[in-house]
């Protein structure tokens, strides 16, 4: 990664997160951010592995039924800070965290808290596909309401399908679903693995950099996706293409060294920056 230019120095990290109150395009009268029904309110937010600080200090809130993107170089805490969101650093030995973090007014890591019950409200879809290898596509979308007791055949039935249309798929596997979920292609096996996550029936959907090893055309398949998904839930997604982030975010939030520098309405981040580092990201000078 190229050094931050002068005109960025890291005193401007310091400066106040600069917010778009009312995202560009919105009709005359539109409520303001504050206004809106809130997904994540998170507030002071700062996260270590063993010695290492992640993330420092973030507050964001991050509005529901919207497409929010997460930005910057690689290692600022993108990954880090959505994990966050579904608890996957439980998983993790030696990680440590302060602040305050809110789904929906929820304490998300409240005393008594399961990170079982955090995973179905909150889904995740990761860079890789990763259907299970030895279960069918059925199997693969029915798997996490079976592990919560769903056992009803008609219930089963009925969210295999809605969530194999949700995701885009139905129609194109509605007689393969006897066949293992790695038989179908890169792009298919990633909008399973959302097929997957959306049975559950999440509130919110995070994913972290799912178009990255797909080719264009399963690419413009997922965002289409995108598209449609953001009528019913919140979406946050991490990536590193800046023409993706524009083209499917509501909202965007620019990361850089474990700090959220700037976060507000997309075409004002990418068009109108605030601050001299987002500009200098988003316009290729660095990163």
């Amino acid at each position: 990664m190229s050094t931050l230019p002068e005109t960025a120095s890291a005193s401007a990290a310091a400066e106040p997160i600069r917010v778009s109150a009312t995202p560009a395009g919105s009709p005359a009268g539109s409520h303001p951010v504050e206004a809106e029904e809130i997904a994540f309110d998170i507030r002071n937010f700062s996260m270590w592995y063993g010695q290492r600080q992640a993330l420092q200090d973030v507050t964001i809130k991050i509005a529901a039924r919207k497409v929010t993107a997460i930005i910057g170089p690689s290692g600022c805490g993108k990954s880090t800070f959505i994990r966050a969101l579904n608890r996957m650093h439980d998983l993790t030995p030696g990680t440590r965290l302060e602040g305050s973090l809110k789904h929906f007014g929820d304490d998300l890591y409240g005393p008594g808290v399961e990170a079982s019950v955090i995973r179905r409200r909150v889904g995740m879809v990761f860079q890789k596909s990763n259907p299970f290898p030895t279960m069918s596509i059925e199997e693969n979308v029915l798997v996490g309401l079976r592990l919560n007791g769903v056992h009803d055949r008609s219930v089963l039935q009925a969210r295999l399908e809605e969530s194999l249309r949700m995701a885009a798929l139905w129609d194109e596997v509605k007689d393969l679903l006897n066949r293992p979920g790695t038989s179908l292609s890169g792009g298919q096996q990633q909008r399973l693995c959302i097929a997957r996550s959306l049975a559950v029936q999440p509130a919110t959907l995070l994913m972290d950099e799912p178009c990255s090893a797909l080719d264009p055309i399963a690419t413009a398949k997922i965002e289409e996706l995108i598209q449609t998904l953001r009528e019913k839930y919140t979406l946050v997604i991490v990536t590193h293409n800046m023409q993706q982030a524009a083209r499917c975010s509501d909202r965007t939030a620019f990361f850089y060294m474990g700090r959220l520098i700037e976060y507000g309405d997309t075409r004002n981040i990418f068009t109108n920056p605030g601050n001299p580092q987002t500009e200098a990201y988003v316009s290729g000078r660095f990163g």
